[in-house]
């Protein structure tokens, strides 16, 4: 229990900072046999609401008619640690440094045009910053080409693991073996953990938490 308040993120701002970095979400509904559906999608984070565009015709869309509840979460994957990081023979030591955000709330079509614009310009805006699209307006007929799923929070809730729940010593020590390891990640999990690479070494310049 102690151990999943560490990994608990507290700021809200660091998880709407997160949900705006991510490029894909998974959506969870509820099919005609009473399984849930789970498809990726793009997604943005605005008015504290999740938006995602759509086909207008799929199977998502009549399991979100017929049962508005939804789940919705987000991750992302900073490093795999080796179960050699820990012990030389024990693989169940094996673990991965993690960031991700899970949702459960309610989920419907809309149907206004002002909102369906806001949705789509803000899709826009997110996966396209550099411009180069004429922005959607509610009076534009394409708007009937495409469906627009929100999904209202009832609970949000972010999870990370970046060594905080570790002793400083040990902190350290597995910041050497992720730089000793080398993956393509590498640099960037020891930067968001608090640490600079220099010729000097590994160094801890904050201790980060959310």
């Amino acid at each position: 229990m102690q151990l999943l308040g560490k990994l608990e993120i507290k700021s809200k701002k660091k998880i709407i900072e997160f949900l705006n970095s991510e490029s894909t979400g998974r959506i969870a509904t509820i099919d005609t046999d009473g399984f849930p559906q789970i498809i990726p999608m793009n997604f943005v984070f605005i008015n504290d609401v999740i938006y995602m565009h759509s086909h207008i015709r799929g199977e998502k869309l009549e399991n979100i008619k017929r049962n508005g509840k939804a789940g919705f979460e987000v991750d992302r994957s900073l490093e795999f640690l080796p179960s050699y990081f820990f012990d030389p023979t024990d693989a169940s030591l094996a673990d991965t440094l993690y960031i991700s955000v899970v949702m459960k709330g309610m989920c419907e079509i809309i149907e206004d045009t002002k909102e369906k614009t806001l949705a789509l310009n803000s899709l826009m805006k997110k996966y396209q910053p550099e411009g180069g699209y004429e922005p959607m307006d509610p009076k534009m007929e394409v708007l009937n080409e495409v469906a627009v799923i929100k999904v209202t929070p009832h609970t949000m809730r972010g999870k990370y693991k970046i060594g905080q729940n570790l002793r400083p010593t040990e902190k350290l020590e597995l910041a050497k073996n992720i730089f000793k390891r080398n993956s393509k990640t590498a640099r960037n999990t020891l930067k968001i953990m608090g640490f600079s690479v220099s010729d000097d070494g590994i160094k801890l310049e904050k201790d980060v938490e959310w």
